[in-house]
């Protein structure tokens, strides 16, 4: 399958590159600028486009069956998240038919009927700002008129071992028996890409959890 990446180079999106290629999928990474890219690796090339704007981000992802998202700004630049989600419905609108995925935050996932992870107590306000943007794009995504999905990862994601052992839910933040909720970026990885080849999201969001 021919798929184009935004955010290759994030922890989350590196992990997606490594799993894609593993798996033996073509994938064109979109970066700001593919003139300055040394890495040699079958089946991956770059190409120059802009997240932001609708037009490049047309031209950035032509020719491709599934484009990813996992871009991921700071909380300095949280607005972007928004503007991102804009342009990619435009852009990738544009090509189509082609599908989108996503890859959004855990704070818009219900940890009660009503109340979402965001709202309740105890939740960081460092993260709230990015946390209402990446709910704010949800709501752009869902207003595609094509096949796309969006992804929410547990509470807590961080750098681990791929276990292939996970499990998916669509609305409802994802916890253990301990009450924890957490996934790796690996096994996170795994599940976007069994998603991509075997579609169970589409036109939905999902989330992945232990």
């Amino acid at each position: 399958m021919k798929i184009a990446l935004f955010g290759s180079t994030g922890r989350i999106g590196s992990r997606i590159l490594n799993e894609a290629l593993e798996r033996g999928h073509q994938v064109t990474a979109v970066v700001r600028d593919a003139s300055q890219q040394t890495a040699k690796r079958p089946n991956l090339n770059f190409r120059t486009g802009d997240i932001l704007k609708p037009e490049s981000v047309a031209i950035a992802t032509k020719g491709n069956d599934v484009v990813i998202s996992a871009y991921g700004p700071g909380a300095g630049d949280a607005n972007q998240i928004t503007t991102a989600a804009k342009a990619l419905l435009e852009g990738v609108g544009t090509n189509q038919p082609m599908r989108l995925i996503v890859v959004g935050g855990a704070g818009a996932l219900e940890v009660n009927p009503g109340v979402q992870l965001l709202d309740a107590p105890g939740f960081p306000p460092a993260y709230k700002k990015l946390a209402l943007a990446h709910r704010d794009a949800l709501g752009v995504i869902r207003q595609a008129p094509f096949d796309w999905t969006y992804v929410s990862p547990s509470a807590e994601i961080d750098e681990g071992v791929q276990t292939g052992r996970f499990r998916t839910g669509k609305d409802q933040l994802l916890v253990d028996q301990h009450g924890r909720s957490s996934i790796s970026m690996e096994d996170f990885a795994v599940a976007i890409l069994d998603e991509v080849e075997n579609p169970n999201f589409s036109r939905d969001r999902f989330t992945v959890g232990y």
